[in-house]
């Protein structure tokens, strides 16, 4: 009877993604705000609160985190993310200045100390990888010549967690600095180990995954995948950046048949991530914290939109492709609920996790929006600025009166 619950369940959720992703799509717009509207309606206070599948929901969510940071990897080579890193790096510096003090500085004035302050400073900072990643697909960006800037800042918000993520970890749990330094150690080695392996080997690794056979790339592709996620997490790393890292290591016809392969799992999986986020959210816990979150949320847009419009800019990116940078990374997700279950867990602060995930799921929301709308948007004002009449010096019409032998100045 539990697996005929189980069935039930999953099978319900699967067509009703299917349900609203063909409503989404009759209106071009993106599914992922009713994916997780969803999650509101089956999780912790919803409507009807799942029980059976929530487990497998679960795995199906980290799996379909995983593969979209895959896919993302599979459309850039290792010498493009280099040569995108050295020349992006200062925009990793504007990012962490303006998007993750605000976290902090909100922390400290509401009272939870410093502790806290760090742990907010990182929700507000990283922007989600699996959001973007889903929206530039949505949205057919992900071979535009803005693109691969987008890719830069979030590659360095990942590989920053490799570190920020063990230091946060040693914080909550109040260890000794010798412990906190050995874990940190730790995390930047493995880091530093697949990314060398996979900028130095990898042709070798794409012709051990090659194969005519469609069955056997499907499945060497994702062990692959899967085990280096695993590992990388394992390790105190995000196996988010060891699937991107899979990704860009191959390369040539092996990333071309393996991302035709794989494009129908991250769709499905990635409707399932974005429903977990909904089912772990209770609606009755976000009121209190609404108005607090809605503030933190409106400014962080704003600093996000400003980071990716100076980082297109300093890329030589023409205006338009400057806004749709800004409003592509809005959306905060994964790594920012992460960080503050990381806090909530260790008893730092009990309201950062409402807090937290009234102000992920805001902007989780909106991050869709803000990636379609914000480049028409700003063309707009900047047409209405144009065209805004200006008022004419009286001097001018008096003189130009003149001038046609009318009216004369006395």
């Amino acid at each position: 009877m539990h697996g005929a619950l189980f069935l039930i369940e999953f099978g319900a959720i699967i067509l009703a993604l299917g349900v609203l992703g063909r409503i989404a799509g009759r209106f071009s717009f993106s599914p992922i705000p009713l994916y997780l509207l969803a999650g509101l309606a089956f999780g912790e206070g919803g409507l009807l609160p799942l029980g059976a599948s929530e487990e497998f929901v679960a795995i199906g969510a980290e799996i379909g985190v995983i593969l979209l940071l895959l896919m993302l990897g599979l459309e850039y080579s290792a010498s493009d993310l280099v040569t995108n890193l050295k020349t992006q790096y200062p925009a990793g510096l504007i990012d962490f200045a303006l998007n993750a003090v605000p976290g902090a500085i909100a922390a400290l004035l509401m009272g939870w100390g410093p502790v806290a302050a760090v742990v907010l400073a990182g929700v507000t900072w990283v922007s989600s990888s699996g959001v973007i990643a889903k929206v530039l697909g949505d949205l057919g960006r992900v071979g535009n010549r803005e693109t691969p800037t987008i890719l830069s800042i979030l590659v360095l918000e990942d590989l920053a967690m490799a570190v920020y993520l063990p230091i946060v970890t040693a914080l909550v749990a109040g260890v000794g600095w010798a412990a906190g330094s050995l874990t940190l150690a730790i995390a930047l080695a493995v880091a530093s180990a697949v990314l060398f392996v996979a900028l130095r080997f990898g042709r070798v690794i794409s012709r051990f995954v090659s194969s005519s056979d469609a069955e056997k790339l499907l499945l060497v592709v994702l062990g692959l995948t899967l085990l280096v996620a695993g590992i990388a997490q394992a390790l105190q790393v995000s196996a988010a950046v060891g699937a991107f890292l899979v990704g860009i290591a191959l390369s040539g016809e092996v990333a071309e048949g393996a991302h035709a392969l794989l494009s129908p799992l991250r769709d499905l999986f990635a409707a399932v991530f974005f429903v977990f986020f909904g089912l772990h959210t209770d609606p009755a816990s976000i009121p209190a914290v609404l108005l607090p979150a809605s503030i933190l949320a409106v400014v962080t847009a704003a600093t996000k939109i400003a980071t990716g419009y100076w980082a297109a800019k300093r890329a030589g990116i023409p205006g338009k492709g400057r806004w749709r940078v800004g409003g592509t990374l809005v959306a905060r997700g994964e790594f920012s609920i992460v960080i503050a279950g990381l806090a909530v867990t260790a008893g730092v602060a009990p309201e950062l996790g409402p807090l937290a995930t009234a102000y992920v799921l805001i902007l989780v929301i909106a991050g869709p929006l803000t990636a379609r709308y914000v480049q028409p948007l700003a063309e707009r004002i900047g047409r209405l600025r144009r065209r805004k009449p200006t008022e004419t010096p009286p001097e001018a019409i008096t003189a130009t009166a003149g001038s046609d032998g009318g009216v004369h100045s006395p």
